[in-house]
């Protein structure tokens, strides 16, 4: 993980640099950029279950439209869609009850296995910003999203199910360029459309970038 986070970083530099070459200030309601994620489950505000392990990066595309503008706030409508990909396994094979069903042992030998959970999301939510100095603002951004889960585990059906994230953020702008760093939780969950349904709750960093148009 470290590895791609160095490679993403050299990235985004390289293009950073490209798009600053000719970059002049303008004044745009619509901005498109892409940030890279990880996160992980636990850690503040959610406690650490012991139960199960959660790891996961994300890569995401962002489109962000002003809706109103008043004084130093500004509300924007942002849709994100994102590909996570998360190792899971469970730690607690005791968590698989005979509820789970007449072959529970076999469930339970089957999700203590490590797997690779791949989610394609769309999240569409707002973001409220505020100005805190000319180039920089902070906001706080919530969405949900449909997401198709391409693996069973013994917290979630494979399928159809949503992400629902809480995020706070730092933007620096340099002409027409966003720098974006954000901070937020997540929660998965099928809202009781398919069992099990026990969901996964991670807290994540991402960073990235935003060109006006």
């Amino acid at each position: 993980m470290i590895k791609n986070i160095t490679y993403f970083t050299l990235v985004l530099t390289f293009i950073f640099n490209c798009l600053n070459l000719n970059a002049q200030e303008k004044n745009s309601r619509f901005s498109l950029g892409f940030n890279y994620g990880i996160g992980k489950q636990g850690d503040f505000p959610f406690s650490q279950d012991d139960d199960y392990f959660y790891e996961q990066q994300y890569f995401k595309v962002q489109l962000n439209y002003i809706l109103k503008e008043k004084n130093k706030f500004c509300l924007q409508l942002n849709i994100e869609p994102a590909v996570f990909k998360a190792d899971h396994q469970l730690l607690n094979k005791h968590f698989v009850e005979p509820s789970f069903g007449e072959n529970y042992l076999e469930k339970r030998e089957e999700y203590t296995q490590l797997k690779t959970i791949n989610d394609y999301v769309l999240g569409i939510g707002l973001i409220t910003r505020y100005q805190i100095l000319k180039p920089m603002s902070i906001y706080a951004q919530g969405s949900i999203g449909p997401m198709i889960t391409d693996t069973e585990t013994e917290r979630m059906a494979k399928g159809f199910a949503f992400s629902d994230v809480l995020s706070f953020g730092l933007s620096y702008k340099i002409k027409t360029i966003i720098l974006d760093l954000r901070y937020g939780v997540r929660h998965v969950s099928n809202a009781e459309l398919q069992q099990p349904n026990s969901g996964y709750n991670s807290t994540n960093f991402e960073f990235g970038f935003l060109v006006e148009l």
